[in-house]
C-alpha cells in the first residue's frame, strides 16, 4: 500500500508538472489565435476617421472621398469625425490616446508634423504614438485676395505691405497650419509684415475672405478652386515649384520675384502606435485601392489634389523628414510657441 501511495504521489507531481504548462500554453496559444481572428475578420464594425479642421477645409474635403472609397472596400462604414482647435493638435491627441485596433485613425497632414515644433511643450510625436498607413494626396497653396483690394500680383502686394507695415491682416487656418507657414515665410522672404488673425479651420477663413472681412489669405487649392475660377476671389500666385494644373493661368511666388519660396502640402493616413501590423496591411492596402479608382481621381481632378500613393514605410520617412525640415524654419522664424 506503501509503494502505491508513493507511486500515486510520484505520478500526481509528474502530470500537475507536465499538465499545467500543457494548460497554459493552450489558453495563450488559444489567446494568440483568437487575437488573430480578429485581426483577420478586421473590420468588424464601423471606424472613426478623425479630421482636426472644421468641416468644408481641404482637410475635411479630402477625408469624406477617402473614407467613402476605403468603406466602399473594407464593408464597413468609415465615419469622418471633425475635431477642430489648436492647430489639429486634439484630434492628434485624441488618436494617439485613441485604443490600437484599427478603428481610430486620423487624416494627419504637413500641419501635424510642423506642430512637433512649433508647440514647446507638445508631446505627441509621429515616431512614439503614431504607426503610418500611406500617403494620400498633395496639393499647393494659392495666395489669394478679395477683389475689393487693388492688388492683382505677388510685386502689388508687397509694395503695399511695404507702405503699411503691420496693419495689413491676413487671415490663417489656425497656428501652425500650411495657411500660416506660407504667409509667415511669405513676409521674411518678401521683407514685409503682415499679420495673422487665426481661425479654427479653412472653411472658416474662406467665408470671411468671401464676405471682404478679411482680404487676403494664403489658402489651400481644393476648397476655393470655383471661387477664383468665377471672379469671387482674385488668385495672384501659388506656391509649388511649377505652375499648378489647377490654376495654370496663375505664376508661382518663386516666378513672382521671390525665387526662394515653396510651400507644399500633403496629407496622409495614421494609427496609434502598436496597431497589429496585420491591421495596418489592410488598411494600406484599401487606401492604395481606394486612390487608384475613377470616382477618386474624378473627385481629386474636381478639387486640385494630386494622388500621392505611398505605403506605411515611404509614408513615415516622408512624415520625419518633413517635421525635421519644418523645425529649422520654425526656428529660424521664431515661431515656436
Amino acid at each position: 500500500m506503501r509503494v502505491q501511495a508513493t507511486f500515486r504521489s510520484r505520478i500526481g507531481r509528474l502530470t500537475s508538472g507536465l499538465v499545467l504548462p500543457l494548460i497554459g500554453a493552450a489558453i495563450a496559444g488559444l489567446a494568440m489565435s483568437n487575437m488573430t481572428l480578429a485581426e483577420s475578420a478586421y473590420p468588424v464594425k464601423s471606424i472613426k476617421l478623425i479630421v482636426g479642421f472644421a468641416p468644408g477645409g481641404p482637410t475635411d474635403i479630402l477625408a469624406r472621398v477617402i473614407g467613402k472609397g476605403m468603406a466602399d472596400i473594407l464593408g464597413e462604414q468609415m465615419i469622418v469625425e471633425n475635431r477642430a482647435g489648436a492647430g489639429g493638435n486634439i484630434a492628434t491627441e485624441a488618436v494617439a490616446r485613441a485604443a490600437p485596433d484599427g478603428y481610430t485613425l486620423q487624416l494627419t497632414l504637413l500641419t501635424s508634423a510642423v506642430n512637433e515644433s512649433l508647440y514647446k511643450n507638445w508631446k505627441i510625436k509621429f515616431v512614439e504614438h503614431f504607426e503610418a498607413i500611406g500617403g494620400i494626396a498633395q496639393t499647393g497653396l494659392v495666395l489669394l485676395v478679395h477683389p475689393s483690394l487693388e492688388v492683382r500680383s505677388v510685386p502689388d502686394l508687397i509694395k503695399l505691405a511695404k507702405a503699411k507695415p503691420g496693419e495689413l491682416l491676413y487671415a490663417s487656418a489656425g497656428a501652425g497650419t500650411s495657411t500660416h507657414l506660407a504667409a509667415e515665410l511669405f513676409n521674411t522672404i518678401a521683407g514685409v509684415k503682415m499679420m495673422p488673425v487665426h481661425y479654427r479651420g479653412g472653411g472658416d477663413t474662406i467665408k470671411d475672405l468671401l464676405s471682404g472681412e478679411m482680404k487676403i489669405m494664403f489658402s489651400t487649392i481644393p476648397p476655393v478652386l470655383g471661387f477664383v475660377k468665377d471672379g469671387q476671389l482674385r488668385g495672384i500666385a501659388t506656391t509649388g515649384r511649377e505652375r499648378d494644373p489647377a490654376l495654370p493661368e496663375l505664376p508661382t511666388i518663386a516666378e513672382s520675384g521671390l525665387p526662394d519660396f515653396y510651400v507644399p502640402l500633403w496629407f496622409g493616413l495614421v494609427a496609434p502606435k502598436g496597431t497589429p501590423q496585420a491591421i495596418i496591411h489592410t488598411l494600406a492596402q484599401a487606401l492604395e485601392k481606394t486612390l487608384t479608382t475613377p470616382e477618386t481621381r474624378k473627385a481629386f481632378d474636381a478639387q486640385g489634389f494630386s494622388p500621392m500613393p505611398m505605403g506605411p514605410e515611404e509614408f513615415a520617412k516622408l512624415y520625419i523628414a518633413e517635421a525635421n525640415k519644418w523645425a529649422k524654419v520654425v526656428n529660424a522664424l521664431g515661431l515656436s510657441q
